[in-house]
């Protein structure tokens, strides 16, 4: 009988059962993963089962990863993600929890630009660490995401966008991610992409600064390919400033948005 172990096929005998093919092949192994399922109980295996065998605190190598997110996510869904260029312009808030969302799900290139650097007052709802304080923020994002994968791609852009480089510097992306704070360069971005690149989605944020309802904060199609995430009215005032929930609730609204597009998904209807 055929079966797929850590994205190789071997052979192994009728009625072998899981916890039995740990035992023989890695009885190190703490973390059994069967079609995509951790398992806890022992079970006899199928034809084609696809099984992961993991030891805790083991790093593994590039194609053992890959085979990981596939079990997890099935081929249909790894495959269009592994494959796109995702731009995100902007890497404080939104940005950095954006491009965290992205590379743990599995997108195989991320392309970011950001001209700014990591401050304390950055640490209150940024992906940064203590230590990572005066880096630029796209180098202190890079060495973030390559320690969750260290086989994806990431282009760090520490420069300022104008419209004279935004539709350079992410002309090879799929879909545009907007995570700005400045309005004025959030009109920027907008109406630049929109004029150059009209069929290359853009998502955007718009929204989410506070401790409202989290709620509040939802996904629509402004128009076009241009996609909004936010509560689309809460602003940044005394005593009403950008915190983590909504940030990242909002954050991953945007990195979502992405997923369903690249998987041929309605990102505000649901599915039928």
């Amino acid at each position: 009988m055929i079966i797929v172990l850590n994205e190789n096929k071997i052979q192994v005998e009728e009625n072998q059962s899981l916890f039995d093919l740990r035992d023989q092949i890695k009885p190190e192994a703490d973390v059994l993963i069967c079609n995509g399922l951790p398992i806890q109980s022992d079970r006899t295996l199928q034809p084609f089962d696809h099984v992961i065998l993991i030891r805790r605190g083991e790093i593994p190598s590039e194609a053992e990863l890959e085979a990981f997110l596939v079990a997890r996510h099935t081929p249909e869904v790894h495959e269009p993600l592994k494959q796109a260029t995702i731009g995100i312009a902007g890497a404080g808030g939104l940005g950095s929890s954006i491009a965290t969302a992205l590379v743990r799900a599995g997108i195989g290139r991320i392309i970011i630009a950001d001209y700014d650097v990591v401050e304390p007052s950055n640490l209150n709802r940024q992906q940064f660490f203590i230590d990572q304080i005066g880096m630029n923020k796209v180098d202190a994002l890079k060495d973030n995401l390559k320690r969750i994968n260290p086989f994806m791609t990431v282009d760090a852009q520490h420069r300022f966008l104008t419209t004279q480089n935004l539709t350079d510097l992410f002309a090879e992306v799929d879909i545009l991610v907007e995570a700005v704070d400045c309005a004025e360069t959030k009109a920027m971005i907008t109406g630049q992409w929109l004029r150059t690149y009209p069929n290359t989605p853009l998502v955007a944020g718009s929204g989410m600064a506070g401790y409202g309802p989290g709620n509040t904060i939802r996904t629509r199609r402004a128009m076009g390919q241009l996609y909004l995430c936010g509560d689309g009215t809460s602003e940044v005032d005394a005593g009403h400033g950008l915190m983590a929930p909504r940030v990242g609730i909002a954050a991953h609204h945007q990195a979502n948005v992405v997923i369903r597009l690249l998987l041929g998904l309605d990102p505000v209807e649901e599915d039928s």
